[in-house]
């Protein structure tokens, strides 16, 4: 007999509204995730302290673990703190990196994990990956999904708007991304998942033609709908192929040769993914992509985020070794540095006119 369905490996529970901080101990005893209210909660050791205040008496059997930096070695810590304590679940309470450091230290200890963002800086709050840093740069280590998603509008009002707008140019990138991954699928036979495929594009393309901006809890709503479903289209994938492209080598390389002068994430992959998208053609894509994320505030050109013309064609020329066997848009065209340099010409014209 044919199988006829398959299992999603996805959040028990998604809580995307206003005031959704206020509701989470009687969340997690609903779902059965903590009924007895014994849980690791990493938080930041700055922001976290207001959000530890406010929760800690909803939260009596909690115990609190402030978390320093997004390292491999803080995850390991934490880990090493939880160990042997028989909690029921880690919360994550914070930005990306509090919850990859969290996701990270769940695991290796073998218990569940609720990801409770604080900000919609990009689309790891929900992904089976991890990202800390470690002694050779930047890692990504795989990981279970989250068990819950928790994010409350409220909190995410609070929070500095660029964090909003990162989390908007990483999920617009997943158009290009897809289509990279589609290009990967035609030329050269790799496996695509239309389910994770289709997941990516339709987040991306939501909050590309949402009217509402980084104040508009409909938007955001939107945008932090579109975050998680990135994360589970990861999780069908088995990879990060539908939201990692050429527009995240690009970011890559920015991140590895001009590490401290590097922009955010999401500002790096908008103004990659706009770029990919007039290397491949798609010029009209390319040129609304970019008014979009210009409205939005988001960067388009490399002058933007404070790099030359010839740092941006140093970063692209750069970007296919951040990693290897990925095949996009840059592999396939494989241009040379003077290529590179006028189709960056052709592109900043072409978005100005």
């Amino acid at each position: 007999m044919p199988v006829l369905t398959r299992l999603i490996p996805s959040p028990v529970v998604v809580d995307i509204r206003p005031g959704a901080l206020d509701d989470l101990a009687g969340l997690l005893a609903d779902q059965r995730i903590s009924a007895s209210g014994k849980l690791a909660v990493a938080i930041s050791e700055g922001s976290g302290r207001v959000l530890r205040e406010r929760l800690a008496p909803a939260l009596a059997g909690a115990d609190w673990y402030p978390v320093g930096n997004g390292t491999i070695d803080a995850a390991v810590r934490l880990a090493d703190g939880i160990k042997g304590n028989r909690y029921d679940a880690v919360v994550g309470l914070g930005g990306g990196k509090i919850i990859d450091v969290a996701k990270y230290a769940a695991a290796r200890v073998g218990l569940p994990m609720v990801a409770v963002a604080t900000n919609l800086s990009h689309d790891g709050l929900c992904s089976p990956v991890a990202t800390l840093d470690n002694d050779n740069g930047r890692g990504s280590y795989g990981v279970p999904t989250p068990i819950a998603v928790v994010i409350d509008l409220d909190v995410i009002r609070e929070a500095p708007a660029r964090y909003v707008r990162s989390g908007i140019g990483d999920a617009v990138s997943n158009i290009s991304c897809v289509a990279d991954w589609e290009l990967a699928h035609e030329v050269r036979g790799e496996d695509i998942d239309g389910l994770a495929a289709a997941m990516a594009r339709q987040a991306g393309e939501a909050v590309l033609r949402h009217p509402g901006g980084v104040g508009d809890d409909a938007f955001l709503k939107v945008l932090a709908e579109g975050l998680v479903l990135t994360g589970i289209s990861m999780s069908i994938a088995g990879d990060s192929r539908p939201a990692s492209g050429g527009c995240h080598e690009i970011n890559h390389a920015f991140d590895l040769l001009y590490p401290k002068r590097a922009a955010s994430h999401g500002e790096q992959v908008s103004l990659g993914a706009c770029f990919a998208m007039h290397l491949r053609g798609a010029r009209e894509e390319s040129r609304h992509m970019a008014s979009v994320l210009r409205g939005h505030g988001l960067p388009v050109l490399a002058e933007e985020i404070g790099f030359t013309a010839d740092e941006f064609v140093r970063a692209v020329e750069y970007a296919p070794q951040t990693r290897p066997g990925r095949f996009t848009i840059l592999e396939h065209l494989n241009l040379s540095t003077d290529q590179i340099r006028d189709a960056y010409a052709d592109y900043a014209q072409a978005i100005h006119s």
